[in-house]
């Protein structure tokens, strides 16, 4: 289980002529996202969605608030170097290691976790069988596709089977064959009762992946529930629709 509690974050930025203004990226956000869920966080562009991802997978320090991850028998984790062994983060801009292989990278992060060769080796294969890598799996990372590279993102991020997922943006620009191979993953890490926290553009992809939705707007929540009671709510027939009914005719930036 992961929760934010009233996570803030404040930022200065330079204005026209030198002057400086405060405002919140993250502005109060309260929710938790519990084991065999996938939470999906949608908004638009500079709605706060990534600095709030940020601080929820110990990134960044933030402001005001808290968070508070549990481990399965409900004990609150506090250890830094032990939350970090919960969790999987995968950002949009995730950086690899060009001149190795698939294989050769999955393996370094294999000893950084302290794993056994045999271990190692196990888990790679374990992760290839379920994201599909055999055709590169020893191909090196400057050679691959888009898609293949976010698969190997994705395979860094499960290597260590960490109990919460957070994942910003994993089928932005991707073909319809490697989305479906993540959309895949963070299902069966659902159905293993895995907590997978997943921000997205694509509304249609929310509306048949998540759980349970949170739309920010302005670095404010605007509006949770499920994909149906979003859109009861805003008596919408879809969640694009819904989002611009709950900021009033489109009061945000464009999805």
């Amino acid at each position: 289980m992961i929760q934010s509690v009233g996570l803030t974050k404040q930022f200065v930025r330079t204005l026209k002529k030198g002057k400086k203004e405060e405002f919140y990226a993250v502005d109060n956000i309260s929710f938790k996202a519990n084991q065999g869920e996938i939470l999906g966080v949608l908004g638009p562009n500079g709605a706060g969605k990534t600095t709030l991802l940020r601080m929820l997978g110990s990134l960044m320090e933030p402001t005001i608030g808290h968070v508070i991850i549990e481990d399965r028998n409900g004990n609150e984790i506090t250890d830094k170097t032990s939350l970090k062994k919960h969790i999987g983060y995968l950002s949009e801009n995730t950086k690899l290691y060009g001149r190795f292989t698939v294989r050769e990278m999955l393996s370094i992060f294999g000893e950084l976790y302290g794993f056994s060769k045999e271990e190692i080796n196990e888990k790679i294969e374990n992760t290839n069988n379920i994201l599909n890598m055999s055709e590169f799996l020893d191909n090196r990372i400057e050679k691959l596709s888009t898609g293949q590279k976010q698969r190997t993102s994705i395979a860094r991020c499960l290597l260590h089977d960490p109990e919460i997922y957070i994942f910003d943006e994993p089928t932005l620009g991707l073909d319809i064959i490697s989305s479906k191979a993540i959309i895949d993953f963070m299902k069966q890490e659902k159905n293993r009762g895995k907590s997978v926290l997943y921000s997205t553009h694509y509304m249609e992809e929310a509306e048949y992946l998540c759980d349970r939705i949170i739309m920010i707007n302005k670095g404010k929540i605007i509006a949770e529930g499920t994909p149906e009671e979003l859109r009861k709510q805003t008596e919408t027939g879809n969640l694009r629709d819904t989002f611009f009914a709950l900021v009033e005719g489109g009061d945000c930036d464009e999805l």
